[in-house]
């Protein structure tokens, strides 16, 4: 993520800034914010060095639809997890007991912020990346084409069809707690 990424999705519109106080970030992070100035508007943020360029952390929030979504910077997480916990506060709370919705991919972050920001539909369901060898996909490839539809459609069926079934009948490994664990039989 680029702090130009943020700017040209929020059309450069900044309605504040100043230094970030929290330390989880370092000495020299930064925060710019946008608000619509509207209570069932949208606002967006980002947490940058201003030193290094670096982004931690972007926001955009969806008042009317209840919808928060973050981007975090994977090697900075860990230690905004552990700030929030010092200060008694809630990691995944985005405001007034609505939770952040966190994406690992750039791509969608920035999707759906440029739709809330510029009042546009937007997919609320969220992207993950896929990590599968050759031979997975080959396969899935194959099941898909079998009942005659996209590699795309089956494997959002197949996840699906995973979280529904809580792992047990898809996928080897399932009675670990985590999904990273998991792998495909």
């Amino acid at each position: 993520m680029t702090i130009k990424d943020f700017l040209e999705t929020i059309n450069y519109r900044i309605t504040e800034g100043s230094e970030y106080c929290w330390r989880c970030y370092g000495e020299t992070a930064h925060t710019l914010e946008y608000w619509s100035g509207i209570s069932d508007g949208e606002s967006a943020s980002i947490i940058f060095d201003t030193e290094t360029q670096v982004v931690y952390e972007t926001t955009v929030n969806d008042y009317g639809s209840e919808n928060s979504y973050r981007w975090i910077h994977s090697d900075y997480a860990e230690a905004n997890k552990l700030e929030c916990k010092q200060r008694g506060l809630r990691f995944n709370e985005a405001y007034d007991n609505i939770n952040f919705i966190d994406l690992e991919l750039e791509e969608d972050f920035l999707e759906k912020a440029r739709a809330i920001i510029n009042h546009e539909e937007y997919d609320i369901r969220v992207s993950i990346p896929l990590e599968l060898s050759d031979n997975e996909v080959f396969t899935l490839m194959k099941l898909a084409h079998e009942r005659d539809i996209t590699l795309n459609q089956f494997i959002v069926e197949l996840l699906e069809e995973v979280l529904n079934n809580e792992g047990h009948s898809v996928f080897a490994n399932s009675e670990q707690n985590s999904v990273d664990d998991w792998e495909l039989a």
